[in-house]
C-alpha cells in the first residue's frame, strides 16, 4: 500500500511539473486571447464610444453592417485581395521551388535571397515600395518612362498592394514547397524515368500529387493571412484612394480607433471570424478530392 501511495505521489509531482511548464503560456493565452475574445463578442451586441455608458442594442450592429453598402464594398475588396494574393503566392513559389530543387549552382544563395523579404519588417517594405511607386520620383516611372499615379490611382492601387504582398510571401512559401519536395522519395522518380516519363509528365502526374498536402497547407495559411492583412494597407494607402483598398481589418481599426464605434468594430471582427472559419471548413472538406493520403 505504501508503494502505491508513493507511486501516486510521484505521478502527482510529475504532473504538477508538467503543468508548471505550460502555465505561463496558458495564462498568457487566457489573459490576452480568451478574455479579450469573450469581451469583444459581448461588446458586439452593445453600443459604446469608450466615453459614455455602454448600451445594449442586440443585433443592431450586425444588421446595420449587413444592410450597408460600405460593408459589401469593403468585403469585395478583401475577397479580391485575398484571392489574387493566395493564387500568385502559391503558384510563383511552387515554380521557383521546382527550379531551385534541381541541382543548380548558388542554390543556397537563391533560398536566402527570396526569404529575406519575409523577415524584413513591414514598415521598411512599405516605405521602400512607396518610394519605388512614387508618381514623381519613383523608380518604376523613371525606368519605364511613365507618369502613372500607382498608389493614388483607383485602378492601380490594389494591384500594387497585391504585388507587394506576393513579393513578401514568395520566399516563405517557397521554403515550404522545398520541404515538400525533399519528402518525396527519389525512387519514385527513378521508376518514372525507367517507364519513359518525360519531365512534364513527371511533374504533373507524380510531383504535384505527392506535393498536394504541402500545396493545401500553403493555400490554407495564405488565405487566412490575406484576410487578416492590416499593416500593409495602413502604411501604404490607408484604404485609399476613394476607399478602393479599404479591407476588413483596416475598416475594423477605423471604426474602433477613429470613429470610436467599439460595438460595430467588434461585430466586424466576428463577421470576419465566421467568414474565415467557413472558408477554412470548405477547404478542409474539399481537400479529400485532390489531396493524396486523405
Amino acid at each position: 500500500m505504501i508503494t502505491n501511495f508513493k507511486s501516486v505521489y510521484n505521478n502527482l509531482i510529475q504532473n504538477f511539473k508538467n503543468v508548471s511548464f505550460i502555465l505561463p503560456s496558458f495564462l498568457g493565452c487566457f489573459l490576452f486571447i480568451f478574455i479579450p475574445s469573450i469581451a469583444s463578442f459581448i461588446l458586439s451586441f452593445h453600443q459604446w464610444d469608450l466615453l459614455t455608458e455602454i448600451k445594449f442594442v442586440g443585433l443592431c450592429n450586425y444588421s446595420e453592417l449587413i444592410f450597408s453598402q460600405e460593408f459589401w464594398f469593403v468585403f469585395k475588396n478583401t475577397f479580391l485581395y485575398a484571392f489574387f494574393v493566395t493564387f500568385f503566392a502559391t503558384l510563383l513559389p511552387l515554380i521557383l521551388a521546382a527550379i531551385i530543387n534541381e541541382k543548380i549552382i548558388l542554390k543556397d544563395f537563391f533560398k536566402t535571397t527570396y526569404f529575406l523579404p519575409f523577415i524584413t519588417p513591414m514598415i521598411v517594405i512599405a516605405l521602400i515600395w512607396q518610394w519605388i511607386f512614387d508618381p514623381n520620383i519613383g523608380f518604376v516611372n523613371i525606368l519605364f518612362k511613365t507618369d502613372l499615379k500607382w498608389l493614388f490611382d483607383t485602378k492601380l492601387a490594389m494591384p500594387v498592394l497585391i504585388f507587394v504582398s506576393v513579393w513578401k510571401l514568395v520566399g516563405y512559401n517557397m521554403l515550404l514547397f522545398l520541404t515538400g519536395f525533399s519528402s518525396i522519395n527519389a525512387q519514385v522518380y527513378e521508376a518514372a524515368k525507367i517507364d519513359g516519363a518525360n519531365c512534364v509528365k513527371t511533374f504533373f502526374r507524380i510531383t504535384l500529387p505527392l506535393l498536394s498536402p504541402t500545396i493545401f497547407f500553403v493555400i490554407l495559411i495564405t488565405t487566412i493571412s490575406s484576410f487578416q492583412v492590416f499593416d500593409l494597407i495602413y502604411l501604404m494607402t490607408e484604404g485609399g484612394p476613394e476607399n478602393t483598398t479599404n479591407i476588413v481589418v483596416y475598416w475594423l481599426y477605423k471604426n474602433a480607433f477613429e470613429f470610436f464605434n467599439i460595438g460595430k468594430a467588434s461585430a466586424i471582427a466576428y463577421i470576419l471570424f465566421v467568414i474565415i472559419f467557413v472558408l477554412t471548413i470548405i477547404q478542409w472538406k474539399f481537400r479529400k478530392k485532390w489531396v493524396i493520403n486523405e
